[in-house]
């Protein structure tokens, strides 16, 4: 028995984590290069200055990166449900549908059966 056998890996939860690992890098590296863009027009400030302001900048770029995923992953639950709701109530409607076919089928049956036998 090997190690992987005894501690089994969910391998969808630890792509879903190294995605997010490689969305937040990229975000970072989106707000350093916004930031020095920024920064870069200010020539007035100091390099702790220009660097304190870059962190800055980048740190709410990121907040922001953050808070439009969340959004966007509460709105994919919300359409989610609503997808599901509507799927469940269309099921419904088929077995519905298909119940009152087959009554209907049943009832000609005997009836065509009665007849036939009258």
């Amino acid at each position: 028995m090997t190690a992987m056998d005894e501690h089994p890996v969910d391998t969808g939860a630890f792509l879903n984590d190294i995605e997010g690992h490689l969305l937040i890098a990229a975000a970072r590296a989106e707000g350093r290069t916004a930031a020095a863009r920024f920064t870069e027009r200010l020539d007035w400030l100091t390099e702790g200055q220009r660097a304190e302001l870059e962190g800055r900048f980048e740190a709410e770029y990121l907040a922001l990166a953050r808070l439009s995923w969340q959004r966007t992953a509460e709105r994919g639950r919300q359409l989610r449900d609503e997808y599901e709701e509507t799927y469940r109530r269309l099921r419904q409607r088929a077995a519905a549908w298909c119940l009152l076919g087959c009554a209907l089928l049943a009832a000609t049956g005997l009836v065509v059966l009665a007849l036939a036998l009258a």
